[in-house]
């Protein structure tokens, strides 16, 4: 949750401190704007502009801002003509730094939404004119990280603003601000009387239909014609944007159905080739890629996309495929920190803490369907991680340690006192626990009777400790994941024009429900003859030899490090 502070004296507004700064912009900043506005208008390099996101802006940020905004739009203009869309791009840039770097206040929050709303309304009146058929080159170029990091950056400051306009409304209400009976409270703090004064008079400002408008266009927009990449780029990670936000309003359902047009377009993106020759990794940046790969080349959108339908699996109850699609993730991850190949990566730190929400994940799935294929490692770190809450039966704890900061879709009102579910998080475990895991010790000891059996008498398992409501209790929970639980088969690439790929270009999967076939997500089968007799069929087992190898290899690597390092001591 996100509160405000009360300090002596009020900070100064990024805009003011950034006209302060704008007569001294150094001579480099200059520069950097103008290569930066080039390579979105004129050279159009990924490799270039790539290079100027990715390190010299962070280079130039560290050095010259590291505690106080960029230089205003303004004071940069004649670096690229006064370009609106330009300028629109470089104001979202320096605010997305600024929220980074400070703690923003309502007002910062605010300016966000003027932000997000300027760039977008500029983008999409460009794109109806780079889409006409008479243009012969695209107005604008920018690489997928940096549109990824627009989109994710623009959901990210609407789930804040939701929280923090929750947590006003909740402080307001006890402190009996919005005009309710009795007198308001005369301690109540300066900044939540200041706040609730704001929002009075705010309107729509981060309106969710408004959210879900833009997003919804610039998909749209970019994956249902063909347009210059730019276009193409915002189109899928918006897709990746909503599927978030989807699943942040608890729309599981809807979190899937937006990543359609990830994966079930045809479309590619092709970028043109320059004249001049480009070595052989350079020339793999202009070969065309699937939507799907485009998602994979952002590791940072890889990774939100597989969560948020992880966690969206894990609520409609489809526990193989978020097993599938979350444990070849964690698997490809674990490997990659080992080698080191991650913290190449920007914000490499943030892998960590994503890796460990996951295997939290996969932990509460793996419980609720016992029968899955992960590898050895990821087994074992899941039993070192979670282990102890699941023989608790922490299951809340879990939970709440691998979801997400839902919000709450609720508009509070601040003209009059209301009830507000002020803990989205809460909500979601309660029907977590309620709906799915209130039974499971029951559930489990029954199971691991029945697994020791192919038939047994009702009167045996009275004897056992377990009831007849139990055992219907069962079937009916058996029934209800039959109904509800899809496969995500290996399909070759044949198979499917659109596959996502969960490790590598070898391995697909497909997201669609209509081509999802119906499985149980039960080991074992069986059926009540008469009232009396249960009759137990255990699913076919997979013997996975490959996992013991692993396993054996990465225990002997791991003796012979320790060996080394203590013949290094010595």
């Amino acid at each position: 949750s996100f509160s405000t502070t009360t300090t002596a004296s009020p900070s100064p507004s990024p805009s003011t401190m950034a006209n302060s700064a704008d007569a001294c912009v150094p001579q480099t900043l200059t520069d950097f704007v103008f290569d930066l506005y080039d390579s979105v208008t004129l050279s159009q390099l990924p490799e270039e502009q790539g290079r100027l996101y990715n390190t010299v802006l962070r280079e130039l940020s560290a050095k010259y801002f590291a505690t106080s905004p960029w230089p205003s739009p303004q004071s940069i203009a004649s670096e690229c003509n006064g370009d609106p869309l330009f300028l629109a791009f470089y104001r979202e840039l320096t605010h997305r730094h600024w929220h980074a770097v400070s703690r923003p206040t309502l007002r910062d929050r605010m300016e966000g939404w003027d932000v997000y709303r300027e760039l977008f309304d500029e983008l999409l009146e460009t794109a109806e004119s780079d889409a006409s058929p008479s243009t012969t080159q695209a107005k604008l170029f920018i690489i997928p990280e940096w549109t990824f990091d627009i989109l994710h950056e623009f959901v990210y400051q609407f789930q804040g603003f939701c929280q923090f306009r929750t947590t006003l409304y909740a402080s307001a209400n006890k402190h009996n601000l919005l005009g309710g009976p009795g007198e308001p409270n005369p301690k109540a703090p300066h900044h939540v009387v200041e706040n609730v004064a704001i929002l009075k008079e705010a309107g729509d400002v981060w309106n969710v239909e408004t959210v879900y408008q833009y997003l919804s266009r610039l998909v749209a927009i970019g994956t249902s014609q063909k347009v210059p990449p730019a276009y193409q780029y915002f189109g899928i990670f918006a897709s990746v944007a909503l599927s978030r936000l989807e699943c942040l309003l608890s729309d599981y359902t809807g979190c899937l159905q937006a990543m359609a047009p990830i994966v079930e377009n045809t479309l590619v993106v092709q970028l043109p080739k320059p004249q001049l020759a480009a070595d052989e990794e350079e020339a793999s940046v202009y070969e065309p890629k699937t939507f799907s790969q485009v998602v994979h080349s952002v590791f940072a959108a890889r990774i939100s996309l597989t969560y948020h339908a992880g966690i969206a699996f894990l609520m409609v109850r489809r526990y193989k495929d978020a097993i599938s699609m979350v444990g070849e993730l964690c698997s490809y991850m674990q490997r990659g920190f080992k080698t080191g190949q991650l913290r190449k990566l920007p914000n490499s730190d943030q892998f960590f803490k994503n890796f460990d929400r996951m295997i939290a994940l996969l932990a509460l799935c793996t419980h609720l369907c016992p029968n899955s294929n992960l590898e050895e490692s990821i087994t074992k770190a899941i039993r070192e991680k979670h282990g102890a809450q699941l023989s608790k039966e922490a299951y809340g704890e879990i939970f709440v340690g691998c979801s997400p900061k839902f919000i709450s879709p609720f508009l509070p009102d601040f003209s009059q006192p209301g009830l507000i579910m002020d803990n989205a998080v809460k909500h979601q475990v309660r029907l977590l626990e309620q709906n799915e895991l209130a039974s499971q010790t029951t559930f489990r000891e029954l199971r691991s009777f029945l697994k020791l059996y192919t038939s047994i008498s009702v009167s045996k398992l009275e004897a056992f400790g377990i009831d007849r409501k139990t055992l219907v209790a069962l079937k009916l929970f058996s029934h209800q994941l039959e109904s509800d639980t899809h496969s995500l088969a290996a399909e070759s690439s044949s198979s499917s024009s659109t596959p996502y790929s969960t490790s590598d270009e070898s391995s697909s999967v497909s997201l669609s429900w209509k081509n999802a076939t119906p499985k149980s997500a039960l080991d074992i089968h069986f059926y009540l003859e008469d009232d009396e007799i249960v009759h137990i069929d255990e699913a076919e087992k997979q013997r996975r030899f490959e996992n013991y190898f692993l396993g054996q290899i990465v225990q002997s690597y791991d003796i012979r490090k320790e060996a080394n390092s203590i013949e290094a001591s010595d």
